[in-house]
């Protein structure tokens, strides 16, 4: 762990709120995002098709991929811990409902929600402070995005079947990837340059508490990487994590008499990882559907089957994420209540 003491400061009891008219704002867009998205990817669908696609689905596979995705969901939860543990003591169980609650959030719930139910369920059961808990929450994510980067530029490197824009995106999603893992390689490093930037900086001294102490559990989020058995640990359950989620999706396709190649279930996942980080609706609703078409149509696969896999994908993903979540949420309420 690496603590940055310039960059120390209480937490303020209030956070600043959210200008009242960014939410509607925001809702706005990812609806707009949304209808266009499912514009260019609903055109020349036959639904017919995909019915029948989707009603000859091989129920054995479906529920293996379901468990894979329910185990997938408690081996991140024993990542996180792996970050929370840095600074606290967080028990297997409470990781694991706080993450299937915060996956819950950010499925049904707008502005990605869901990191700050988990953030709350964690630090209100441990002695973690909600701003480290939550930044340790989105180092996770950043992660996850190097990771997918990464993944995207190895595959487009390695496949040989692709599109000529998928071909030119290869290096330049390495380059990204390298940038990211510097990111937070360098970043808890640079704590006192920070400090003395914001000491300086043009900004009214109410804020620069602030501003001090949001960088600086930030960083301590990001400096829980700094440790080589958190950082080994981590880098393990991730290769994990992917590699179960891309079986899961060959699987998938299975079911449905769809042969998807490992290579591209890697990307696909990669493709709609990085895509849910777009301004969305509830359940990704438009942005999944554009990522199959466009990620399976180049190879081989139709539209009709990249439809037909996505909306059978997202049914689980709700079926998955629902049941647990919703169970994580009413442990947290139960467990709240006056006895």
């Amino acid at each position: 762990m690496i603590v940055v003491p310039p960059l120390v400061a209480a937490v303020p009891e209030r956070e600043p709120r959210q200008s009242p008219a960014a939410k509607p704002a925001l809702m706005v867009i990812a609806a707009v995002l949304a209808a266009v998205l499912l514009y260019f990817s609903l055109r020349g669908i036959e639904w017919r098709q995909v019915a029948r696609i989707i009603r000859g689905a091989s129920v054995g596979p479906l529920l293996l991929a379901v468990a894979i995705s329910t185990f997938t969901i408690f081996l991140r939860a024993c990542r996180w811990r792996i970050l929370l543990n840095a600074e606290g003591a967080v028990s297997v169980s409470t990781a694991f409902w706080a993450t299937a609650a915060g996956y819950f959030g950010n499925s049904f719930l707008p502005a990605r929600a869901g990191e700050l139910v988990r953030t709350v369920m964690i630090s209100s059961r441990s002695t973690l402070e909600n701003a480290y808990v939550l930044a340790t929450a989105l180092s996770e994510r950043a992660a996850d995005a190097v990771t997918l980067v990464g993944i995207s530029a190895i595959v487009l490197l390695l496949v040989p079947a692709k599109t000529g824009w998928l071909a030119a995106s290869a290096r330049p999603l390495a380059v990204i990837a390298l940038v990211g893992l510097a990111g937070i390689t360098l970043l808890p490093r640079l704590g006192p340059m920070a400090g003395k930037i914001i000491q300086w900086a043009p900004v009214p001294h109410t804020i620069r508490p602030k501003l001090s102490s949001a960088i600086a559990h930030s960083l301590r989020g990001v400096g829980a990487f700094h440790h080589a058995g958190r950082l080994s640990g981590f880098v393990m359950l991730t290769v994990l994590i992917w590699s179960l989620d891309a079986i899961g999706t060959v699987v998938a396709g299975t079911a449905l008499g769809l042969r998807i190649p490992i290579v591209v279930a890697f990307l696909l996942l990669a493709a709609l990882g990085l895509g849910s980080a777009l301004p969305s609706t509830p359940g990704y609703v438009g942005i999944y559907q554009f990522v199959a078409v466009t990620v399976l149509t180049p190879f081989g696969f139709s539209r009709n089957d990249a439809i037909a896999y996505i909306l059978v994908a997202q049914v689980m993903m709700f079926m998955v994420i629902g049941f647990w979540g919703s169970i994580g949420l009413l442990r947290y309420r139960r467990a709240d209540r006056p006895k």
